[in-house]
């Protein structure tokens, strides 16, 4: 069974930093791209940053140059380094992958982990 699970999460002060991780485990043949959504209270999910199975990448404007994706391909993990935390940075994380498993292909979420950034 596929499962994405992230950690890393929890309350910090604005300015500071915070690593999330999201580990993709079961039968994976490959991985096309995986990618970081948050969901602020009262706000629709939006897409942070992806990253593709080439390396290349997507963020949103609101958080480049402060947060940074990266990977890990031999753990199928992938990390989401978040500096100069803001207020407005408060949601829930969530990981989304996309998968091939053998034959077929699928697309995955974890079960998000929440981040309270305030002082």
């Amino acid at each position: 069974q596929v499962q994405l699970v992230e950690s890393g999460g929890g309350l910090v002060q604005p300015g500071g930093s915070l690593r999330l991780s999201c580990a993709a485990s079961g039968n994976i043949v490959s991985i096309n791209f995986m990618a970081w959504y948050r969901q602020a209270p009262g706000k629709q999910r939006e897409m942070v940053v992806g990253i593709t199975s080439s390396g290349s990448t997507n963020y949103a404007e609101s958080v480049k140059g402060r947060f940074t994706i990266s990977r890990a391909n031999a753990k199928n993990t992938v990390y989401l380094q978040m500096n100069s935390l803001k207020p407005e940075d408060t949601a829930v994380y969530s990981c989304n992958a996309g998968l091939g498993l053998g034959t077929r292909y699928s697309t995955y979420w974890g079960q998000g982990t929440q981040v309270p950034v305030s002082s």
